[in-house]
């Protein structure tokens, strides 16, 4: 059974209906899931940047401190040995290590299906039949979103297919980001209040995400 949302003109007026299929915008949200593919995006994302140097690593230490016997003090081989200041250190952390958390193609696409669901089910998804914004001014899409329910709210934009001008006004727009609709994301889904799509946004999830 198909799924209808209202549809907006650029003046923010209800000019019909938009058909939307079930298998992306219709399906039973499991936060189990959503969750999952959360948090394997953040790990995804993560850089480790804290590296420190094994014994192996630091300068110096091409000689033996001192003899080995006779001196009255502990054996020593290497000033680069942990125990010395400046030597290498022993199980710190390091550039070579790896956050990344493998999450199928389908568990993504799900979870991408229940977070657009959960926005059409809250009245948070809103379709406009055409947005453009010809001199790529700020203010002209920040005049459209004024006359829609998320006016008040932080609101992501998703459109079918790329057009500058849009995308300069949305980057300086205050409460806004933008993706472009076939790389929709569950993290920025959650992030926002707001899901606004053109028509040929609704087209290209659907045919991106709905197979």
């Amino acid at each position: 059974m198909a799924l209808n949302v209202k549809l907006y003109d650029k003046t923010g007026k209800v000019v019909g209906e938009q058909v939307l299929s079930p298998k992306v915008f219709g399906v039973k949200v499991k936060a189990d899931v959503v969750h999952q593919v959360v948090v394997a995006q953040g790990a995804n994302a993560r850089t480790a940047i804290a590296h420190t140097k094994t014994k192996g690593e630091v300068r110096g230490g091409g000689r033996k401190p001192w003899i080995q016997k006779g001196t009255g003090r502990a054996r020593q081989g290497s000033i680069r040995n942990p125990q010395w200041r400046g030597g290498g250190v022993v199980f710190g952390p390091r550039s070579n290590r790896n956050f990344s958390v493998k999450v199928n193609k389908k568990m993504k696409r799900l979870a991408l299906a229940m977070a657009l669901s959960d926005k059409v089910a809250n009245e948070k998804l809103l379709v406009i039949d055409d947005i453009s914004v010809p001199a790529g001014k700020t203010k002209q899409l920040q005049t459209l979103f004024m006359q829609l329910p998320c006016k008040a709210s932080v609101r992501l934009l998703a459109l079918g297919a790329y057009d500058s001008n849009v995308i300069r006004a949305a980057q300086n727009a205050a409460a806004t980001g933008y993706c472009a609709a076939d790389s929709l994301n569950v993290v920025d889904l959650l992030k926002y209040e707001y899901v606004v799509l053109d028509k040929a946004a609704v087209a290209k999830i659907e045919d991106t995400f709905g197979k």
